[in-house]
């Protein structure tokens, strides 16, 4: 058995598959979310794993020294092991923006405005531009599911970027599955045949659209989100939804959320992002929020650099409040919970680069999150929680070795932003995945 080599003369081309196919990865250090409870346990921590691998796919996982392992496969010597990365919200729209703007107002509705104004600029071939950018640097960090919302503000105009991720997304299929979704502001929905007319549009627009909306407390209207919601019923579409994006106390977009989608039969099928509001809500009443988020079977997403940025943001005040949502909480509830890099410099945040391992770290600190490798990875690999209800686990065996190796790395410090990674895609080790490293054009 083979030790892992980095020091190997790699292809630096985009996305490139080099040869190395590794029959088997031996001594794997898992997260204990993707092994079964039943494995057996060392000092209260899961045992090293052997991986092993073939066309393309896991064809077993068992406890290291179970069996001989064939010739050729790597050693890993515990370095960390992650399925493929789901990058679960993101705006390819608005991305790499930043640097053509001026001075951006602090707080969400400066970044909002701010947009607008780049907006009216935009064009098929700047969007494609920027957008390939972004899945060109998620695909090289280990991302296998994108999903990037899209701002649609007008009822009757398609916008620009709308088709233009229609494309992105075809060219990218098996390498990167691209979901849109149609960012349109609540007020928009406030009539019913409004509400079905933009529905029709996003579900005839091709496969892998949802319907989505923004509900904050500046444009609360519970008629409209009713509109919304029956509206994705009637034309058999997922809904990804912002919600309560604020600190306001007073915020009901995701308890209305909750009472909704049991009623219209819709459990399994919504996405709530952000819902930062929770952590400015007396405690009694956060809590008996996500009870009713767990009975309605919503999936929360939260996006902690970015709130980190644009929550409690003053000119000249140091923020008070950190903007994360309820991740603890929700995780004792059983609540799917993803974590997502959100914007990447655009007026809503200059940081980031579409590695869902960045935002991770900031989560870690934000939410003082414990065992971070074994009890919080899965909030970035867990596909199933994207999908519809019933969706396989994207582990296991039978699966496809989408797989990140972090030969540098170990447990206990994980992540570490100076860690090399190694991606796998179908069991074939990609270039470097520095995104310095990748064509842009």
């Amino acid at each position: 058995m083979s030790p892992l080599d980095l020091n190997l003369n790699l292809n630096l081309n985009t996305g490139a598959v080099l040869d190395d196919a590794p029959p088997a990865l031996g001594g794997a250090r898992l997260p204990a979310w993707a092994l079964p409870a039943e494995w057996p346990r060392s000092q209260g921590l899961p045992v090293l794993a052997d991986v092993l691998l073939e066309g393309g796919r896991i064809t077993a996982v068992r406890p290291q020294g179970a069996a001989p392992l064939p010739p050729g496969a790597w050693a890993l010597g515990g370095s960390p092991v992650l399925p493929g990365l789901v990058d679960a919200h993101t705006h390819l729209d608005k991305a790499f923006t930043l640097p053509r703007m001026g001075q951006v107002q602090p707080g969400l509705l400066g970044a909002i405005e701010a947009m607008m104004a780049d907006r009216a600029h935009w064009t098929p071939q700047d969007v494609h531009q920027r957008a390939s950018q972004g899945l060109q640097w998620a695909h090289a960090a280990g991302v296998v599911q994108l999903r990037s919302h899209c701002d649609w503000w007008e009822p009757e105009v398609t916008p620009v970027a709308w088709p233009v991720l229609r494309e992105l997304a075809e060219d990218w299929r098996g390498r990167v599955q691209l979901d849109r979704v149609s960012l349109i502001p609540l007020h928009l929905f406030a009539e019913l045949d409004t509400a079905l007319s933009l529905a029709a549009r996003v579900a005839a627009s091709g496969p892998g659209a949802c319907l989505g909306g923004f509900v904050h407390s500046t444009n609360w209207d519970p008629q409209a989100l009713r509109h919304l919601l029956m509206a994705a019923r009637q034309h058999d579409l997922d809904v990804d939804l912002h919600v309560d994006e604020e600190l306001q106390a007073g915020a009901q977009g995701l308890a209305h959320i909750a009472e909704l989608v049991p009623a219209l039969g819709l459990q399994g099928r919504v996405v709530c992002g952000h819902t930062c509001a929770l952590a400015a809500m007396p405690e009694d009443r956060a809590l008996r929020t996500l009870d009713a988020v767990a009975r309605a079977g919503l999936t929360l997403v939260t996006l902690p650099i970015t709130n980190l940025l644009l929550q409690d943001a003053v000119t000249g005040r140091t923020p008070r409040q950190r903007g994360l949502t309820l991740v603890k909480e929700a995780r004792a509830r059983g609540i799917p919970l993803l974590l997502a890099s959100d914007n990447v410099q655009d007026p809503f945040c200059p940081l980031g680069s579409f590695d869902p391992l960045e935002a991770f770290g900031v989560g870690v600190a934000m939410g003082q999150l414990t065992q971070a490798f074994d009890d919080w990875t899965d909030t970035l690999c867990r596909r199933d929680w994207l999908a519809r209800t019933g969706a396989a686990r994207p582990w296991g065996v039978g699966s496809e070795a989408d797989l990140l190796i972090f030969p540098d790395a170990n447990a206990w410090g994980f992540p570490s932003r100076t860690a090399r990674r190694v991606v796998l895609r179908q069991g074939r080790r990609l270039s470097p995945s520095n995104p310095l490293h990748e064509a842009t054009s």
